[in-house]
This record gives C-alpha cells, sequence and structure tokens, in this order.
C-alpha cells in the first residue's frame, strides 16, 4: 500500500503529537483521499476481509464519493495493526451553528453535511473493519477520534449498526462525553433461515388477513392474464426498470401531496450510477411485477452477502383497494429470495405497514451524535426530541402501502 499524503484536520482539535495515535496496538491516522483508483484497490481488498454491510461496501462507497456535491471535502481514516491495514472510514468535516448561536465542528461518518446529499440514506453505517479485530478497531477509531473533539465539537454517526452503536456507547463512557439521540428507528427483515426449518412455507406463516390480501390481490390481478415477476439481467435493462420505478413512485407520492425520491436532483444520477456498476456483480437487483403484461411494481434492491436489501420501490395503486401491489411484489421478492437459498429479506429502517406484517425478525438501527457534555448540545438535542416527536406523529398519520421515499 502506498503511502497517502497526510493533511491538517481542521475541525478536529490535535495535540502538537495527535497526528497519530496508538490504542492497544492499533494506529490511527487521517489523511487525504488517494486517487479513486487506488482507494478502489485498498478499500475492496480490505472489504474481503470484513463482515460488512452493503452501504460499506465499494458499489456503493464508490459511487457517493464519485457523485458527491461540490465544497465538501472527504478525508480517510486509516487503522493499522502491525503493517497491516485493518480499518477505512470516510469522514467529512462541517462547520454549522449550535442553535443558530454556537459556531461548532461536526465529523460525519459516511455523511457529508449536504442536506439532499445525506438524503440517499446511509445504513448499517460503521468502519469497514478486519472481521478478526472488528470491535477492537471500531472502539479505537471512535475513541481516537473522540479523543480530539474540542468543547462545541461532535461526531455525527448515522444509521449504525448495533455493534457500532456499542461501540460508540463504550466510548461515550470512557470519554465522558455524551452520546445523543438524533433519529430512533429500527431494521426489520424477514430471516429466511427461520422459515426453512419450519418448512420452507412464507405465505402458510403470515397473519391470515396478511395472507388472505395477499392471495386475493394475486387471484385478481392473475385474473388480467400473466402474472410475471422479472428480474433485470442487463444494465439497460436494470435501468429501463428504474425510469418505470420513477413514474409509479412518483405518481403515488404525489397523489399524497409530497414530493418522492426522484424530487431530490442528487437521486438519480447517483443511482444511475450505482445500478450500472452494480448489475454486473450481482449487487444491485431491480425487478419488474407484471400483470396482463402492465407492470404493477418495481423493486430496487441491493444483493450483499447473501442478504437481500430492499432500498426502494414504485407501485401502480388502483381505485380497488383489493389490489395490493406494493405487498403483493414484496411476497413475491420474498419468496423468491427464498428460492435462491439467500439469508434474509431486509426492508431496513424504512417505516412502512407492511413491514410488521411481513417480516419475523428486527433490531435497532439509531442515528447519533457524540461529543463533549455541554448545555448547547442539551438545548439542541431537547428541540430534536421535540421536532421528532411532531415529525413521528406526522409519518403515523400517513403510514399505507407505500414505503416512504429514500432520498427525498
Amino acid at each position: 500500500m502506498s503511502i497517502w499524503p497526510r493533511i491538517d484536520s481542521d475541525g478536529i482539535a490535535f495535540d502538537g503529537n495527535a497526528e497519530s495515535t496508538t490504542l492497544t496496538d492499533i494506529r490511527i491516522d487521517l489523511r487525504s483521499l488517494p486517487s479513486m483508483p487506488e482507494l478502489a484497490r485498498v478499500w475492496t481488498e480490505l472489504e474481503g476481509r470484513a463482515d460488512s454491510s452493503f452501504f460499506l461496501s465499494w458499489t456503493w462507497i464508490g459511487s457517493w464519493l464519485a457523485q458527491m456535491p461540490d465544497g465538501i471535502e472527504p478525508q480517510l481514516l486509516v487503522a493499522r495493526r502491525g503493517e497491516d491495514l485493518v480499518g477505512l472510514a470516510v469522514l467529512c468535516p462541517r462547520s454549522r451553528r449550535r442553535l443558530g448561536l454556537l459556531p461548532s465542528r461536526c465529523w460525519m461518518l459516511h455523511e457529508t453535511g449536504d442536506r439532499g446529499y445525506d438524503r440517499l440514506f446511509m445504513e448499517y453505517n460503521g468502519v469497514l473493519a478486519d472481521r478478526r479485530f472488528a470491535d477492537e478497531v471500531t472502539d479505537a477509531v471512535l475513541y481516537w477520534l473522540g479523543e480530539r473533539l474540542t468543547a462545541n465539537d461532535e461526531l455525527v454517526l448515522g444509521g449504525l449498526t448495533p455493534a457500532a452503536e456499542r461501540s460508540a456507547r463504550r466510548v461515550a463512557a470512557r470519554t465522558g462525553h455524551t452520546l445523543q439521540l438524533r433519529i430512533a428507528d429500527s431494521a426489520q427483515w424477514v430471516d429466511l433461515g427461520i422459515l426453512r426449518a419450519g418448512g420452507g412455507d412464507f405465505r402458510g406463516g403470515l397473519g391470515r388477513n396478511t395472507r388472505s390480501a395477499v392471495n386475493r390481490s394475486e387471484r385478481l390481478y392473475r385474473s388480467r392474464g400473466t402474472l410475471e415477476y422479472r428480474v433485470a439481467e442487463t444494465v439497460d435493462e436494470a435501468l429501463a426498470y428504474f425510469a418505470g420505478l420513477e413514474v409509479l413512485h412518483q405518481a403515488g407520492w404525489q397523489a399524497r401531496g409530497q414530493a418522492g425520491a426522484f424530487a431530490n436532483p442528487a437521486f438519480r444520477p447517483f443511482h444511475e450510477r450505482l445500478i450500472a456498476g452494480g448489475v454486473p456483480r450481482g449487487a444491485v437487483r431491480l425487478v419488474r411485477i407484471g400483470a396482463g403484461g402492465q407492470p404493477i411494481g418495481y423493486l430496487y434492491n441491493f444483493v450483499h452477502r447473501n442478504r437481500v436489501l430492499n432500498y426502494q420501490g414504485g407501485f401502480a395503486f388502483e381505485a380497488d383497494n383489493r389490489l395490493k401491489p406494493g405487498l403483493l411484489s414484496h411476497v413475491l421478492a420474498i419468496e423468491d429470495a427464498l428460492a435462491r437459498g439467500e439469508d434474509c429479506y431486509d426492508f431496513m429502517s424504512t417505516p412502512a405497514g407492511h413491514k410488521p406484517l411481513l417480516s419475523n425478525a428486527e433490531q435497532p438501527m439509531n442515528w447519533l451524535t457524540l461529543g463533549p457534555d455541554r448545555f448547547s448540545r442539551r438545548m439542541e438535542a431537547q428541540c430534536r426530541r421535540v421536532r421528532g416527536l411532531m415529525v413521528d406523529a406526522v409519518k403515523r398519520s400517513l403510514r399505507g402501502w407505500i414505503a416512504p421515499a429514500k432520498g427525498i
């Protein structure tokens, strides 16, 4: 691995000897990004030794870096144990004013601070770490950063895995910093191993009303002609499905007086790049569900380490509420994943009505900030809690068969 140029870490208050620190025998450095080909080589090599999520794969991170808005200066955090590279993370510095008044500096883990761009929605976040030392590396990285936060600084940790959140809590206890909750959520999924152990009949395990709704909807669609579930086989076909998804997705959201994911100018170019890179690797799966030759739904899923992650969908809703295009599309996708021998179908953190009806497993996924305990941070957190309660009330009133739009 080449020696990359180091930079002055503006935004973190280093003491005179703090360019590199050792916790146990792990050394941490913060550096400027190398060239994209060099970073791709190093990242994918470590990815092969890690048990990381899709969102820490080069498929996602490479697209995210390539499409990043102007004015963002991402920096690369590198962790080594001896001569071995054992951890990587991308951090973006951001200046802001807390409560609109107090100058504050943030370090954002795999986010930028650009509201539109961050609505691409990082989930299952953490540090890309060698699986042999994953907890130790994550602890070392977060501690190294936490040590360098001055009075008004904070580390922004969005969409953490449970393991990364446990590490953040250990670091908060060790440094005396507070860990504040920005957004509380959970990921729900269908554990296909549990289904196989029980005989492999997904629909048979659904609640009576849900099973009835799925089967009735399927019969009604089949009365129109062939019910087709087709996975795009080429990039061009996948991009055509993505365009079809946009039409149905936007129509569904606009019918509810809301903008939809594609109203975000960062959304389409980012995902077109992700699809172009991910389909040939089998990491992106675009699906068209049709009846009688007409589309009733599209699903945009990721596939990583035998896990299917549902990111977005678009469905053709009709006046007849017996037709459940979203519910049926997900059921068909789950049955397809089961037939492929995949491990799970993950709805991730999107709050939607179908998730509790179809899922059999769940875990928390939270958005946190780590920083010194200051009155201004406590006040800001209280304002955030009040605002969050209001947003939750609105979400509850809007929940239905359309999943909220990641990327809005």
